[in-house]
C-alpha cells in the first residue's frame, strides 16, 4: 500500500475513527500515563510535535495537562486533521496548536521542538532505509537532546509465539467491535502492508535516524513503545 492509498484509507475512516476504537481507550490511557513520566523533564513552555496526529487524542491529552505547552499537529489525511482541528477547538486549545496537512518532508523547520510523539505511524513504511530517513526527519524537527516517544506494532513473525500473540491480538480487536471482515483484512495487511518487525530491529531503525539507543517503556499485545533522545 503506497502513501496515496494509505491516505485514502485514513480519509475514509476519519468520521468514525474514534467511535471504532473507543474500546481500546484503556490501552491508550495506559500509554499516556507512562508518557507523562517520559516527558516529565520537559520545560513548562515546551513545544511538542505530534507526527501522524490522526484525530488528536494524544495531543489533547497532553495539552489539557500542560497549559503552557504548544503543539504542532502533523497529519497527511485531511479528513483526519479536520476531526482533530474540531476536537481541539471544542476543547478550547486552538490557540496553542498549529496544524499542518502533509508529511515531515513538507513541514517547515520554523522552530525546533522539545519533544515529539509518533504513535503507530512508522510501521507503514516497509523499506527500512526509508523508515530510518523518516525518523531522521523527526530528529531534524527536534532540539538537540529532544525526546521522541514512538510506538509501532512489533513482533518476530518467525517466532512460534507470533501466531499465538496474533490470535490474542485479533481477540482484542474483536472485543473492540472490529468486524470479522476487517480482522481478515488486518491479518493480510500485517503480512504485506505493515512492517511488523522484532522490537530490537525497530529500535535499531530509530537509532539509525539520529537518536540514542531507544528505551522500551510500554507494551500491550503487539504494540511496543520506546523513548529516545535526539543525538546532540
Amino acid at each position: 500500500m503506497d502513501s496515496v492509498q494509505l491516505k485514502a484509507l485514513f480519509d475514509s475512516q476519519a468520521a468514525n475513527y474514534d467511535t471504532q476504537w473507543v474500546r481500546m481507550k484503556a490501552m491508550n490511557e495506559a500509554l499516556y500515563f507512562l508518557l507523562e513520566s517520559v516527558f516529565a523533564e520537559l520545560p513548562a513552555d515546551a513545544r511538542v510535535l505530534c507526527v501522524g496526529v490522526a484525530t488528536g487524542t494524544e495531543l489533547i491529552n497532553l495539552a489539557q495537562k500542560h497549559p503552557n505547552w504548544h503543539f504542532t499537529a502533523l497529519e497527511p489525511s485531511g479528513a483526519m486533521l479536520d476531526v482533530c482541528r474540531r476536537r481541539v477547538e471544542e476543547a478550547g486549545l486552538t490557540a496553542r496548536c498549529t496544524f499542518h496537512e502533509g508529511y515531515l518532508s513538507t513541514l517547515p523547520v520554523l522552530q525546533k521542538h522539545d519533544a515529539a510523539t509518533c504513535f503507530l505511524v512508522s510501521q507503514f513504511i516497509l523499506d527500512r532505509v526509508e523508515r530510518a530517513k523518516f525518523f531522521a526527519e523527526i530528529a531534524n524537527q527536534l532540539k538537540a537532546g529532544g525526546i521522541l516517544a514512538s510506538s509501532d506494532l512489533s513482533s518476530s513473525n518467525s517466532a512460534a509465539s507470533y501466531e499465538a500473540l496474533l490470535k490474542v491480538w485479533q481477540y482484542v480487536m474483536s472485543n473492540a467491535d472490529v468486524k470479522p471482515e476487517m480482522l481478515k483484512r488486518m491479518r493480510e495487511a500485517y503480512a504485506k502492508d505493515v512492517a511488523v518487525l522484532p522490537a530490537a530491529e525497530v529500535a535499531a531503525i530509530i537509532q539509525a535516524g539520529g537518536f540514542v539507543a531507544p528505551v522500551p517503556f510500554f507494551q500491550a499485545g503487539l504494540i511496543h513503545a520506546w523513548f529516545s533522545k535526539r543525538q546532540k
